[in-house]
């Protein structure tokens, strides 16, 4: 066989970097074909970091701190008495923290590593800490005495051991009484699978450290939590704090509004950066501004970019210097904005991109993909995407499925439905049938815990439930009895049995103890709920969604633990005698004839013996624990060394942030050099600092900083002195260092666009597309009036759980709702926004109880769980209105930018506009607008957008009325046999009486309100909102201060008075007429008279 010259390193990089990529994609076998050819080379990186993960340092050390928190983290508040200082003092506690540095450069790696790993644990574990605190202080409080945030659980037994693939679980039951009510277990965040719990004796109750236990819940399948009494799995963090006595009687408690398991990889990984090479550190520590091009480019800065540009005559872009000759062509579907942003990510080293609001961030991400995969060379290592979320994941994924069939989704719970859920580890790992790797850790590991199960199940016997008494034998083996007290047991039988006794089915030790043998009575029975059901946490997607990276497929452990069960009991034990000490057993023991030990004392004999070996059956199995969770790890670390040999293959690697840290070790073995993470913007620090392993060249950073800000457990770590829901991206903006912005968005029209000015200024234009009607078409029944602010000033008031409601609002928003729904729009197709949590209960409520709304989904969501997300029409809850000028949530701009930006074709606004104008610069600037006020909006704007009452229009009829009170729906879409009469008579102006009623009742309002308000003091300085003369500019459809030119705080207190509607009412020109002797003024000093108005 002749054998090739062999070529130069030149040609054959020449060859690699230039050759057709089209013809080398259609020459690639497909994935399902790569099991033959795929190389069995173990890789041993994997077990490298695991092991240098594992290093011994200084100790006190913050990189010496354990991977759970220990009982002394959680119990931190014992050195405070409770007499010291004010009456909370014991919710205080001496932790040292340093805060997230959001300007400037940090001192040094260790600076900056230390820091944010001291801030995220803390952040993690000070929840459990201070729900701790609150038991130890008021012990027999109910659930709802701590406002709904504490889940107490009393009467926790051990029953079983679980041999798990993934270490050594606990099984407990437990009881539900302290919460009173019954659980909804399919939509509950209690005890989600890695909820960090807390048990305690119910003797003790957290009085002291050592007898206090932290674990987690390792799985919580509903077939367990729906059996009476309920059972979970749990994961003990310390081997040493195993406890097996099922007599043992445990309260357990859980913080429910944390969730420890999304951090507790990312604590790991930061240990792990600080113990090996740092990349990017120069902009992530040293905060340096000018960005130097990737290792890879600068070395060949040659690239195919015809994915991107398409060839025309004279021109082709399959081999462009990106550096020198970048096109400048315009044979692109990206616009200028976006042609830039790309150009960044492929030619820096750290590629910030921003992207506002429907301008395309995912779009520029998956094309800036398929420019790299077709730059690929042979050999070289997957890119690695990182989401935020599954559902921004699966959606980037679904962009590279168009082009790349070879990628993988890694962890988590995909919801696609087809091309997605056929790429997750799992089902690719299925398909390929994956052939033994030689020296992989996992068969060895396998049979050794195979072999160590034996071992423990032997040492669990004498616990195991359905057996008799326990055997002299076995007390003799563990040193507590002497064989001379071993053989009098047998000897005493036999002379028992001599006498005609028959004994053949009972033990020595049986027949000694006679009557002092006792069985065991079952300490949990189950309970009886005569009361309701518990509202539930989350929808159902939402609770799929924080269980996603741990409840998966990929761990070999979906929703329940894969592994053998013994159940444990203490199935006999002896009659106790009143007085009876340990140490007055230890002296009848000192006989070497048991039989002569009276029979009264003979059950407390034996209840000491019981005690004293579970005392050393613990010791012993919890050094065998060890071992068992040790032969687990490698288990692991063996099934990725399998894993990364089809990792290996593929072109783009998926997960999400979360997900990259606790796989951070299986990605370590494919030395990626392209990261991307996608809603880096909305992305603690650390989690995105946990994807920079030694190997990566280029980072890639996108989403937009002025949308949500990453989400802490504890608001008290949000903004000063803290920081720390500023995220790298918005850190690394703020200190200069360069990045791109995209700037033409594709979402909304420009009705609802123009109302982000306050926000981004001029910054975002329109695509063309979003102007056209027939991409956008009016919402239906609503006479082209596409967004509309609706004020009120009907009062909030609170839930059971603190959070803000106001139901009138929620009320007007359904029968706003039912509208839509009756003038042709699919419910699919509307979204209910609001910023609380329990508006949202409320709303979601209120709709499936509404007699003509049959929608099964109805998608009412918060704020914070909708970013990322767009819909048709968007009807947003704002819930606070109150005379003390709070606005919580509503102060945040970027909760804020979110929520005005997510509909395409209708956003409708419910709320306080008054207090808002009063309180936030932000909301001022959306009202000025929305009230179509002189030089906010361009002199084609549209007409005002603000009101008192809600301007509607039958689709059927062209009809037009308004709306002022929920009340007011009976008469439109319904209250009558005939739905559409009722419409017809109203809008036609068929019910003069009502009219007049109405417009006295407003009235009646108007004089109640103004009386109300001057017995109450003014909520604001006169600095604040000073009292002025008014004057109107009706050519201009303004108000106008007469004395201050119109500034903005002389405007906020009148925005709402009569001449400030009148152009809607203009609009709506063929409104019905109304009775004459209606008084119109506008020089009215209250809002509440523009209710009037909108009736006129």
């Amino acid at each position: 066989m002749d054998i090739a010259e062999p070529r130069s390193e030149v040609e054959v990089d020449v060859c690699e970097r230039f050759r057709n990529p089209r013809a080398r994609r259609d020459s690639e076998p497909d994935i399902d074909q790569w099991p033959s050819t795929l190389s069995q080379a173990l890789n041993t990186k994997i077990r490298d970091y695991v092991a240098a993960a594992r290093q011994p340092v200084t100790a006190d050390s913050w990189l010496s701190r354990p991977e759970f928190p220990t009982s002394a983290e959680v119990m931190d508040l014992d050195s405070i008495p409770d007499d010291e200082g004010s009456d909370d003092a014991y919710l205080r506690e001496n932790v040292s923290m340093g805060s997230n540095r959001i300007e400037g450069a940090w001192d040094s790696k260790e600076h900056y590593l230390s820091t944010h790993y001291e801030l995220l644990r803390e952040e993690s574990v000070k929840p459990i800490r201070e729900a701790v605190a609150q038991i130890k202080h008021f012990p027999l409080a109910n659930e709802d005495d701590y406002q709904g945030t504490i889940g107490v659980y009393e009467r926790v037994y051990t029953t079983a051991v679980t041999f798990s693939t993934r270490g050594i679980a606990l099984r407990v039951i437990f009881s539900l009484a302290r919460a009173g009510k019954r659980i909804h277990w399919e939509q509950s965040k209690r005890l989600l699978q890695g909820s960090l719990v807390v048990l305690t004796p119910a003797n003790d109750r957290f009085k002291t450290r050592a007898k206090t236990v932290v674990a987690v819940v390792a799985a919580r399948p509903l077939a367990g939590v729906q059996q009476n009494p309920p059972e979970i799995d749990l994961f003990v963090g310390r081997t040493e704090e195993m406890h097996i006595d099922p007599q043992q009687e445990w309260i357990m408690i859980e913080e429910r509004s944390s969730y420890f398991e999304a951090d507790r990889y990312t604590l790991q990984a930061l240990q792990k950066i600080m113990r090996e090479p740092f990349p990017l550190s120069e902009h992530l520590v040293a905060v340096q501004s000018e960005v130097e091009p990737p290792a890879y480019v600068q070395d060949n800065p040659y690239m195919d970019l015809s994915s991107v540009f398409a060839s025309s005559k004279g021109s082709n872009y399959e081999n462009v210097d990106i550096m020198t000759g970048w096109p400048a062509s315009v044979d692109t579907e990206l616009d200028e904005s976006q042609l830039a942003a790309l150009r960044r990510i492929l030619t820096k080293r750290l590629a910030i991109v921003q992207g506002p609001p429907g301008t395309g961030k995912t779009h520029v991400s998956s094309v800036a993909i398929k420019a790299l995969i077709n730059n690929m060379a042979s050999g070289d290592p997957p890119i690695v995407v990182a989401c935020q979320t599954n559902h921004a994941l699966d959606q980037l994924l679904r962009h590279v499925a168009v082009f790349e069939p070879n990628f993988v989704r890694l962890g988590g719970r995909s919801k696609d439905q087809d091309v997605v859920r056929n790429r997750t580890l799992y089902a690719v790992r299925e398909s390929m049938k994956m052939p033994p790797i030689a020296g992989c850790w996992k068969k060895p590991a396998i049979r050794r815990m195979k072999d160590l199960e034996r071992t423990m199940k032997l040492l669990l016997s004498p616990l195991e439930a359905g057996k008799g008494p326990l055997d002299h034998k076995l007390f003799q083996s563990l040193g507590l009895l002497t064989p001379d007290q071993s053989d009098s047991l047998e000897t005493g039988a036999s002379e028992w049995v001599q006498h005609g006794n028959n004994s053949d089915d009972i033990k020595p030790i049986g027949l000694w103890l006679g009557t002092g043998l006792v069985p065991v009575q079952r300490k949990q029975v189950p309970e009886e709920f005569g009361y309701e059901y518990e509202e539930t946490d989350l929808e159902f997607e939402q609770l799929k969604e924080m269980e996603a990276e741990n409840r998966t497929k990929d761990d070999e452990d979906f929703e329940t633990l894969s592994g053998n069960v013994v159940y444990l009991a203490d199935n006999f034990t002896g009659r106790q005698v009143a007085g009876m000490t340990g140490s007055k057993v230890r002296k009848l023991l000192e006989r070497p004839d048991l039989w002569k030990i009276p029979e009264k004392f003979r059950g407390a004999v034996y209840c000491y013996l019981q005690q004293q070996m579970k005392t050393t059956i613990t010791a012993q199995f919890r050094l065998e624990a060890k071992k068992y969770s040790e032969l687990a790890e490698q288990r692991r670390v063996g099934g990725w060394e399998q894993d990364v040999a089809i990792l290996k293959q593929q072109k783009v690697i998926g997960l999400t942030t979360t997900g990259f840290s606790k796989y951070r070790p299986l990605i370590s073995g494919l030395d990626p050099k392209i990261v991307m993470v996608e809603e880096a913007a909305e992305t603690l620090e650390a989690p995105v600092v946990a994807t920079c392993l030694p190997s990566l060249d280029h980072l890639v950073l996108v989403g937009d900083h002025q949308q949500l800000r990453p989400h802490c457990h504890n608001r008290e770590y949000e903004g000063e002195p803290w920081n720390l829901n500023v995220s790298l991206f918005e850190r690394l903006i703020q200190n200069e260092v360069e990045f791109s912005t995209l700037s033409r968005q594709r979402r909304m029209i420009p009705e609802i666009r123009r109302i982000l000015k306050p926000i981004y200024g001029d910054l975002i234009k329109d695509h063309p597309s979003v102007e056209d009607s027939e991409v956008r078409p009016p919402v239906p029944g609503m006479g082209g009036v596409n967004s509309f602010f609706f004020s009120h000033a009907w009062p909030e008031s609170r839930d059971d759980y603190m959070s803000s409601v106001n139901h009138k609002e929620a009320e007007m928003i359904v029968g706003f709702f039912d509208h839509l729904v009756y003038n042709g729009m699919q419910a699919k197709d509307i979204t209910v926004l609001t910023f609380y949590n329990g508006q949202r209960k409320v709303l979601l409520n209120a709709l499936r109880n509404h007699p003509n709304l049959q929608s099964s989904y109805f998608n009412v969501v918060t704020v914070d769980s909708y970013q990322g997300e767009e819909n048709d029409t968007v009807l947003l809850s704002l819930v606070r209105s109150n005379s003390e000028g709070k606005i919580g949530f509503l102060s945040v701009e970027n909760r804020v930018c979110v929520a005005l930006s997510r509909a395409q074709r209708g956003l409708y606004i419910f709320g306080n506009s008054e207090l808002l104008c009063g309180e936030s610069n932000t909301w001022t600037g959306v009202v000025k607008i929305m009230a179509g006020m002189r030089g906010e909006i361009p002199k084609n704007r549209p007409k005002a957008r603000l009101g008192f009452a809600l301007p509607l229009t039958c689709a059927q009829h062209n009809k037009k009325t308004f709306v002022e009170d929920p009340d007011d729906w009976g008469m439109i879409n319904g209250g009558s046999s005939s739905g559409l009469e009722s419409w017809n008579s109203y809008a036609k102006g068929g019910v003069i009486e009502d009219d007049a009623a109405r417009y006295h009742a407003a009235l009646k309002r108007e004089k109640d309100y103004v009386e109300e308000q001057s017995r109450q003091e003014h909520k604001k300085t006169q600095d604040d909102a000073p009292v002025v003369p008014l004057g109107y500019d009706g050519a201009q459809s303004t108000l106008v201060d007469s004395s201050l030119a119109g500034s903005p705080q002389t405007l906020i207190p009148h925005l709402a008075s009569p001449p400030l509607i009148e152009p809607i009412v203009n609009e709506l020109s063929d409104a019905r007429t109304v009775s004459k002797e209606k008084p119109a003024s506008k020089h009215i000093s209250t809002p509440r008279v523009a209710e009037v108005s909108l009736l006129d």
